[in-house]
């Protein structure tokens, strides 16, 4: 038994749907993505410009324990947007302090910047493997083989350390901070919408 052959046509014009900017996943902004990242200057000089007052920040008479586990995580939400520029200079802060505390670290660190500045100052490129090597991909190689030796300075340790402290104190100041004794509703309203 033969079965007959069905066609159907489905030519035609189809539109595509406006995208809504706001929700959703944008392809188009993905393929700009280079030119949105700001550098780590640009980044510092916007986060220096974003701080809020050191006073209002520990102010002692704010910190309160909160009643319930829900208006826990809405008051760590809400100082974690107001205060993130005042909790990543507390980050840098304590990054700082394991530098000036670790004279092994400092040592090879400035020794890592000294080879930097000393290959940028020749700029001759050297062959490595019969393939010529430019500064930059000198000074990334300098930075590659320098990894060990920070491992054997306790770079690691120090990581885990900055990492582990900057989330013990932001955590803490997040939830015990009463950010409702200083940004109201409508403050906050104001704040979201400029941002």
């Amino acid at each position: 038994m033969e079965t007959p052959e069905v066609h159907i046509d489905v030519s035609g014009n189809m539109e595509t749907p406006p995208q809504d900017t706001k929700s959703g996943f944008n392809l188009s902004s993905f393929t700009n993505f280079s030119t949105r990242i700001p550098s780590l200057w640009e980044l510092l000089r916007i986060s220096r410009q974003n701080i809020r007052p050191w006073g209002e920040f520990l102010q002692t008479s704010n910190f309160k324990a909160v009643a319930n586990i829900p208006r826990l995580t809405n008051r760590i939400i809400r100082n974690l947007a107001y205060f993130q520029s005042n909790y990543l200079f507390v980050f840098l802060g304590l990054i700082v302090y394991c530098l000036l505390t670790s004279p092994l670290i400092l040592i090879v660190l400035g020794a890592v910047f000294y080879a930097c500045y000393k290959i940028k100052q020749n700029s001759t490129p050297v062959a490595f493997f019969s393939r010529q090597l430019n500064t930059n991909q000198q000074c990334v190689a300098v930075g590659v083989a320098s990894v060990p030796v920070f491992y054997l300075a306790g770079a690691g340790a120090v990581m885990f350390w900055v990492l582990g402290a900057s989330f013990f104190v932001i955590s803490l100041h997040a939830a015990f901070y009463n950010i409702d004794a200083i940004v109201t509703e409508d403050m906050e309203t104001f704040l979201t919408e400029t941002v």
